[in-house]
Formats: structure tokens, sequence, C-alpha cells
């Protein structure tokens, strides 16, 4: 199976919910822009926002290397909640999955993302941040390809 997010550059809105431990759950909407360079250095700038909510919004900013032919890859991440972040990922024929960890943390905060392959334009999102060993929040979204 062929995956078009992550390994092609390209335009994603996103559309699903956010669920906090303490059992609330909010509706979460974003846009993430994929861009590659000649040297297998990807870029992925994302953006989530709460619609109807006070809470703030939330943006990644990720820069990573994938070689051509290769499945796994590392990156680094600035996210607005969690500061400088790296993390892996493996492409699977079915999903990508990433993992990361905050650096310098002393609440050990990390976390998992799964982006599972509908078809070449909709992938469905689920993902969850840990703090010390318990889960913290999650997400579960569609994304679709925007032309």
């Amino acid at each position: 199976m062929t995956h078009s997010f992550l390994v092609e550059a390209g335009r994603w809105s996103i559309e699903g919910h956010w669920l906090e431990g303490n059992g609330i759950v909010l509706p979460v909407k974003g846009r993430t822009l994929v861009a590659w360079t000649q040297e297998n250095w990807f870029t992925m700038v994302t953006k989530l926002v709460f619609p109807d909510s006070d809470r703030p919004e939330i943006s990644f900013q990720y820069r990573g290397r994938l070689e051509r032919e290769e499945y796994q890859y590392t990156y680094v991440l600035q996210q607005s909640l969690l500061g400088q972040v790296e993390g892996e990922g493996w492409i699977g024929p079915a999903s990508i999955v990433q993992r990361y960890w905050v650096l310098g943390d002393r609440q050990r905060r990390s976390g998992f993302e799964t982006f599972y392959r509908v078809d070449g334009n909709t992938y469905h999102l689920s993902g969850g941040s840990i703090l010390n060993h318990t889960l913290s929040s999650t997400i579960e979204a569609v994304l679709e390809r925007q032309p």
C-alpha cells in the first residue's frame, strides 16, 4: 500500500475530537502542511484549534529526514504545549506510527500518533499524550488531503 500522507508534499485538513483525562471531549479542527526538500528532509506544520472553546490553539513544527526506500525516520518538533520534542516514526504497509518524548522534561512527557491509511486522500489519526505513565489526552480525527 502506498502512502500519500507525510511521504508526499501536500495540504491536509483535520477534524475530530480531543479527549482529556478528566472526561472532557472537545471538537478539534486543523490543518497540516507537508513539504520536502531534494535532500530527503521534510517539514510538517500543523495547527489545531478548538471551536467554541476558550482553549488556546496548539501548533506543531516538525523537521525530519527520511531516506528513499527506508521505513524508519527521526524528527525534531517544536510544539506550543510541550516545547522541544524528539521522535521517531515507522512507515508500515497500512499506517504511519510516530512516538515522541519531551527533551529535558522532569515530568517524563511523551506520546504517540498513528495515521491509518483509508485511501490516498484520507487517513484516520489516533494519538495520545502521556504524563509519567498515565495517558493524559488523546486525539481521534480524520485527515483529508486538500486540492
